[in-house]
């Protein structure tokens, strides 16, 4: 009887690894995502894309991609 028990439990604790962490499942995958598409804006002065975040805001909502290009304003492209 504790022959069968042992074996029950061996392979249950099996499929419980191949299942969940040996496979890659759990909530450890899941913080490895890659973060999603960011939202691109193009700089006023010269037409350079970049990500939003490191764009900087001038004014009239318009974005820029140095410090030099928004202290000129909007250039040809802009």
């Amino acid at each position: 009887m504790i022959k069968w028990l042992l074996t029950i439990a061996i392979v249950v604790i099996a499929l419980m690894l191949w299942f969940g962490k040996g496979r890659g499942g759990g909530a450890a995958s899941q913080r490895r995502r890659t973060p999603g598409p960011e939202a691109m804006v193009s700089c006023a002065h010269c037409g350079l894309h970049l990500p939003r975040p490191d764009a900087l805001e001038g004014e009239g909502g318009r974005h820029y991609c140095s410090v030099e290009h928004r202290r000129l304003g909007p250039g040809a492209s802009g």
